[in-house]
């Protein structure tokens, strides 16, 4: 489990296509990889991966077919940036919301319009996930766990600080762009919970 608050941006210093899939190498000396253990996880712009290879400067993780069909990493290029978080240890703080890092969907940024010193960013998600988001809840872009402002139809609003511009890659997104989008977890089980009592 993860909490959507991003520890440290990483850089793809590599992507080797494999059988049904590939293998992603990022190196993040920041965070220390040496010390964690094969086969721990990691969030890797949302996405829950398997951290292997582990070394002083880096990591690398098997990306599935599922992973590069579903989400951006199959995007990816030698020396992009992505947002991290290693899973939570009994007794870390909670500082964003509960996220499983597994994606969703993909949301794509319809406007971007600078407030100051912060900025609204509008997404437009998939039709089939518009109905787990709501306003004043709670979603998960690329790793980060944001509080959704308002909602319209297939489109709702969130809200970055400068900080958050700083210390994750939403702050050089450009409208166009496709984030990782991982809705709430309540709401996605509660609309399970209410389809199966209807059926």
């Amino acid at each position: 489990m993860f909490t959507g608050i991003v520890q440290a941006m990483g850089h793809v210093a590599g992507i080797a296509p494999q059988r049904d899939g590939a293998r992603l190498r990022i190196d993040c000396p920041e965070l220390k990889p040496a010390r964690w253990q094969s086969g721990d996880s990691v969030a890797v712009a949302g996405c829950c991966l398997t951290a292997l290879a582990l070394d002083e400067q880096g990591f690398s993780a098997d990306l599935s077919g599922e992973t590069l069909a579903r989400t951006s990493l199959g995007r990816l290029q030698r020396g992009d940036r992505v947002n991290l978080e290693p899973a939570l240890a009994v007794g870390d703080r909670l500082g964003g919301h509960l996220v499983s890092g597994h994606v969703d969907g993909l949301a794509r940024l319809v406007t971007l319009t600078s407030l100051g010193d912060n900025w609204q960013l509008a997404f437009e998600t998939p039709p089939g996930l518009a109905r787990f988001v709501a306003e004043k809840g709670s979603v998960t872009l690329d790793g980060v766990s944001l509080t959704v402002n308002a909602v319209d139809g297939l489109r709702f609003e969130v809200n970055i600080i400068p900080h958050t511009q700083a210390v994750t890659t939403l702050g050089t997104l450009t409208e166009g762009d496709v984030v990782n989008l991982e809705v709430d977890l309540l709401a996605r089980y509660l609309d399970r919970l209410l389809t199966m009592r209807e059926n």
